[in-house]
């Protein structure tokens, strides 16, 4: 096993199978996340019952991250990722044969489990992959498609409706493809993410608190952008037109900015690329209220989006510099809770305080969440290098 930093030549077919997975599932994510919303309520189940079915996602999350430690001692992890695609295509497949709501909660909940595998294998076998000179340019490319993705996926639904379930089966055929593309990939590849423990995944836990923190304070943020901002926007004035289109405006240059921030991470200090945009994205909440054009709430909108998911481009750059073998796939499985953690105080907490203080508060209160983040990163000792076995 190389060294995390040691100058190697990177491992091409392993790092475009990594992209194409991930971005495959982005589109996919981003085409049935509304779709299936929008299938339930055309047949008339309840909004809370649409709630429940998107839980089964989030538990499937959760089941691959404790499973994880069996699963890589079993099967290859590259293998794992192959497999992981076709359930996928599979478990999408399903929404296309069957109208049965207890099937439909069956195969979000293995979607959710798969999908947790792809990207936790995939951006271990990334950095694994990837020499430190590439490291950030590698994660930049990585966000760019991820982000790309799920962006892209809900402009489809227009165009294949959301009745018969031909969106689904469209999209199902897509991800095997996919699937098919990146077992053709790897037979070059010369490398593979090594297994890991659910253990090693709390030891994660305390061996790297900087990184946890970067990745919880970026799913505090972007959910709270995602969910919260559009109904601030709404109870501010702002038409619901509007709402929805800010909700764009955030995912295309956020998309866009990442090959850029990549170059950064790889000419600049790590550590000081991850404070700055912290701070620009701290600063760009805060003004929200104060700016009354809508051109001008767009624009730092987008440059919101695109300084929030880049704290998710530094910690991954950063997990490759730090780490290897094992420890590798540990840190992405604890990148995947910490994520599911930050989001889910990020919606509960901007949701409370408007309701309590008022419209405005919700994008105050998230962004002096990030000033508290960006003093204790930049304050913080460096952090010792660490090549984990």
């Amino acid at each position: 096993m190389q060294n995390a930093t040691a100058d190697f030549m990177p491992d091409w077919a392993a790092i475009v199978a990594v992209i194409l997975g991930a971005s495959a599932f982005s589109v996919a994510q981003g085409i049935t996340y509304p779709l299936i919303s929008l299938t339930l309520e055309s047949r008339g189940v309840t909004p809370a019952m649409i709630g429940f079915n998107a839980v089964g996602f989030a538990f499937g999350l959760a089941a691959s991250t404790l499973m994880l430690g069996q699963l890589t001692s079993r099967i290859r992890t590259d293998r794992l990722i192959i497999v992981s695609l076709i359930g996928c295509s599979l478990c999408l497949a399903t929404f296309a044969a069957t109208a049965s709501l207890p099937v439909w909660f069956l195969a979000r909940f293995l979607l959710g489990f798969f999908a947790s595998l792809i990207f936790m294998l995939g951006e271990a076998w990334m950095n694994a992959a990837c020499p430190d000179r590439l490291r950030g340019r590698v994660s930049g490319l990585y966000g760019a498609g991820v982000c790309g993705g799920f962006a892209a996926g809900p402009l489809v639904i227009p165009l294949v409706g959301t009745e018969g379930g031909f969106g689904f089966a469209l999209t199902a055929v897509y991800v095997a493809l996919v699937a098919f593309a990146t077992a053709i990939l790897t037979l070059s590849t010369k490398t593979t993410p090594e297994a890991s423990s659910t253990r090693s995944v709390f030891i994660f836990f305390g061996k790297a608190p900087l990184l946890i923190a970067m990745v919880l304070a970026f799913g505090f943020s972007d959910i709270a952008a995602i969910s919260v901002m559009p109904v601030y926007f709404v109870k501010t004035g702002h038409s619901e037109a509007f709402a929805a289109l800010s909700v764009t405006v955030l995912a295309l240059p956020t998309a866009l900015a990442q090959p850029f921030i990549g170059v950064a991470l790889d000419r600049l200090p790590r550590r000081q690329v991850a404070t700055v945009t912290a701070a620009i994205a701290a600063i760009a909440f805060l003004v929200i209220p104060f700016l009354t054009s809508q051109a001008a709430i767009l624009i730092d909108f987008a440059l919101l989006g695109a300084a929030s998911f880049s704290l998710y481009t530094c910690a991954l750059t950063m997990l490759g510099e730090q780490y290897r073998g094992g420890m590798l796939v540990a840190g992405s499985a604890a990148f995947t809770l910490a994520y599911a953690v930050g989001s889910g105080a990020g919606s509960g907490a901007t949701g409370a305080v408007m309701d309590l203080l008022g419209p405005s508060a919700a994008p105050i209160g998230v962004g002096l969440a990030l000033v508290v983040f960006t003093t204790i990163f930049a304050s913080a000792k460096t952090a010792v290098k660490e090549n984990a076995r």
